[in-house]
């Protein structure tokens, strides 16, 4: 792994594959770091011929934090986004979005194809709109359009989403978490082993547990409200919606908007599919990636 400087801030990154191969970045969702991207998938990628970097954003992993701000109060600012109160965050998507846009700048690349699972859906969908000069394509993947009136998560993965991660601060208590959250929003068809899930949560809370910047995220989300739905059709890269048809945090029809937003966008919908990205998953979202990146020509 390796450290750049880039939007007035440190960045932790990786890659795979040949640095001469057609290039993708993963911009991971709420928390996630860059070790957290399912290995299948990343080298699956690799296989069908790109160059994969994924990287920590702001406030998680190893990237630069933002303790300085403080815990984030995120029952208050749920109740405040509820009310359309403004609410107050140390940055905006937009922020991290531009994070992405100058990381890519950095790395010498000219344009790459922007990959976002869940909140990081949001970001890519941002860059898309607001760095297009960066992107060849936008892969949205279990992402919303951020659009107010769409379907809401099931009871249980709204308490999961506002709850705090591991409250106890421990490595046992982060290997628990990771079980209770595949049961709360993994994909049912696709379930993985316990004992699995416990040995990737080890790792990642011995890489750098953060909670803090894990409600910050949320934050910037919550106080980036819908701003970006006005901007949506805007995005002229050729776009692909990836989805899973039992995602109980971010349900089908929010999916369904983004497709509908973005002029000649492609969407395929995996059945058995929740919140996660399942071995199971990957040959077919590969082949529709693969096959979305040659719009781009």
């Amino acid at each position: 792994m390796s450290k750049i400087s880039a939007n007035g801030i440190e960045i932790e990154y990786e890659t795979w594959g040949n640095a001469s191969a057609d290039p993708i970045v993963l911009v991971g969702g709420v928390g996630v770091q860059l070790t957290s991207w399912n290995e299948s998938f990343v080298s699956a990628l690799v296989d069908a011929g790109f160059f994969v970097i994924a990287y920590d954003n702001r406030d998680v992993g190893l990237s630069t934090k933002f303790s300085d701000w403080g815990p984030a109060d995120i029952p208050a600012a749920f109740a405040q986004a509820r009310a359309k109160e403004k609410v107050s965050a140390p940055y905006m998507l937009e922020d991290m979005a531009d994070d992405a846009a100058e990381l890519i700048k950095a790395l010498g690349i000219e344009k790459a194809h922007i990959l976002g699972s869940s909140n990081g859906g949001a970001i890519a969908q941002t860059l898309a709109y607001r760095r297009p000069d960066c992107v060849k394509t936008l892969i949205s993947v279990m992402a919303t359009s951020g659009r107010r009136g769409l379907p809401r998560p099931t009871e249980a993965a709204a308490n999961w989403l506002s709850q705090p991660r591991n409250p106890a601060g421990t490595r046992e208590g982060a290997m628990d978490e990771a079980i209770d959250t595949a049961k709360t929003i993994g994909s049912p068809a696709f379930p993985v082993d316990d004992k699995i899930l416990r040995e990737r949560a080890a790792g990642l809370f011995d890489r750098s547990f953060y909670p803090e910047g894990h409600g910050r995220h949320l934050l910037a989300s919550l106080a980036s409200g819908d701003s970006r739905v006005a901007h949506l059709s805007e995005i002229a890269a050729p776009t692909l919606v990836i989805h899973g048809r039992e995602d109980p945090l971010v349900p089908l029809g929010c999916a369904e908007d983004v497709k509908n937003s973005i002029p000649g966008t492609e969407m395929i919908v995996i059945d058995g599919m929740g919140h996660d990205i399942p071995d199971e998953a990957v040959p077919i979202m590969v082949e529709a990636i693969v096959k979305n990146a040659k719009r781009a020509s």
